[in-house]
């Protein structure tokens, strides 16, 4: 069978093969950052008579034991998961990201310090750190996103190692040290912004993952006040 070709003249429009992932991401961005966009119900005070309601035009999802329209809980309760999500990933990535260089570029000892300071955390459950350190501390979107961000810290560690570690070797840093380059300035110039590759692939990895301890710690108590769209009754 002959491959197919294109007719003379049709073009291929950039990111049209995108769009179906595109859109249901750019969706729940805006239902995060502009949630009363989407729903004008109140998604903490309910009204008693309208509890239970099947699926309506005014009520997308129905309603729930107290009245609450269900729509509106998801939406303005993803606006409070994905900030803490995204508190999270910013906390591991940024110290995962110190980590990793300086195991990476500060010579024997620094890498086999901060290496087994990554085993350590590695050994230990991301949901087991982050439910001591809500424990500890007081339950709340705050403490919920700093302990999961410090058992995501490992994860970018690794990854920011290995990546700094492959493009140090490569000939354009050598050249750049050559050519009287400092290390700050071959680290800021080469050496990150060729390894943030699969950082940020590693990034969008880790928000999804946020999102689910995140929840899981919720369910149990150690998430948001329980007078929020998604802090419960």
């Amino acid at each position: 069978m002959q491959p197919r070709r294109r007719r003379p003249g049709a073009r291929r429009i950039p990111g049209l093969a995108a769009a179906p992932v595109l859109l249901p991401v750019l969706l729940i961005a805006a239902w995060a950052f502009f949630p009363t966009l989407f729903t004008g119900h109140d998604p903490i005070s309910g009204i008693p008579q309208d509890k239970f309601l099947p699926p309506t035009a005014e009520h997308w999802f129905g309603t729930d034991h107290l009245g609450r329209d269900v729509f509106s809980r998801v939406v303005h309760g993803t606006s409070q998961t994905f900030l803490t999500a995204g508190l999270a990933v910013l906390i591991g990535l940024v110290a995962g990201t110190l980590l990793g260089v300086l195991a990476a570029t500060g010579g024997r000892a620094a890498d086999a310090l901060t290496m087994r300071l990554v085993d350590v955390l590695l050994a230990v459950p991301g949901f087991l750190i982050a439910l001591i350190i809500v424990t500890a501390s007081s339950p709340g979107p705050v403490s919920l996103g700093v302990g999961v961000g410090i058992a995501a810290v490992a994860s970018f560690a690794r990854v920011v190692r290995a990546e700094v570690l492959r493009v140090r070797n490569l000939a354009f840093v050598e050249a750049a040290f050559l050519s009287g380059g400092t290390y700050w300035t071959v680290l800021r110039r080469h050496l990150l912004p060729n390894a943030a590759g699969p950082v940020l692939s590693l990034v969008a990895v880790d928000l999804g993952a946020a999102v689910l301890v995140v929840s899981s710690l919720g369910f149990l108590g150690f998430g948001t006040p329980r007078r929020s769209p998604n802090g419960g009754c």
